[in-house]
């Protein structure tokens, strides 16, 4: 009787070795208080935070730049325009339960945060299309829930960081960069 053996060629073991050595390496870690970490970086930071209230689980994920004694609101960021408010793709919002915004019960689910900022005040917009580059396919028929905010004077942020508040059967998210502070709350389903 005789045996078969199949002959693997090396030069494709070596390929399939080194692209899957390449794809771990190009993950990168999340950053959960950007503002702490010794900041070398020019890039902004893949950052999140997470936060439960009985058994709602609210995560934020997005990635924080730097002020890096740049303008910020009117130059980098512009005025009266639809912002991800972050960096590079939408920032996300995901509930395992759902949550009551403004009136608007969200289900469980992810979804897009997105916030106009203005001179005197903000626009923040929970948008069902979560996954996208900047706000390039951002469209307003998909927008859950808008509310309007007036932004707070805060402390200098070097990176734009989120925080959650979590009370007995609510919570308050919020957004601080540069000098400014947003806030908005929220409630548990």
């Amino acid at each position: 009787m005789k045996i078969m053996r199949i002959k693997f060629p090396v030069a494709l073991t070596f390929l399939f070795c080194s692209w899957a050595t390449l794809a771990i390496a190009q993950k990168e870690d999340v950053c959960y208080n950007p503002n702490l970490v010794k900041d070398t970086s020019k890039k902004s930071i893949k950052s999140a935070v997470e936060t439960k209230i009985g058994s709602e689980t609210v995560t934020i994920n997005y990635h924080s730049p730097g002020v890096r004694k740049r303008v910020i609101w009117g130059g980098l960021v512009p005025y009266d325009e639809v912002w991800v408010t972050g960096a590079h793709d939408a920032t996300t919002i995901t509930f395992n339960k759902g949550i009551t915004i403004n009136k608007v019960n969200i289900p469980a689910g992810k979804y897009a945060l997105f916030t106009i900022p203005g001179k005197k005040e903000w626009t923040v917009i929970i948008n069902k299309h979560w996954k996208q580059h900047l706000a390039s396919e951002y469209d307003e028929k998909d927008d859950i829930v808008r509310i309007k905010i007036k932004p707070k004077k805060n402390s200098l942020t070097e990176r734009l960081q989120y925080f959650i508040a979590a009370g007995k059967n609510n919570g308050t998210i919020a957004m601080t960069w540069e000098k400014l502070r947003i806030e908005f709350p929220f409630s548990v389903l």
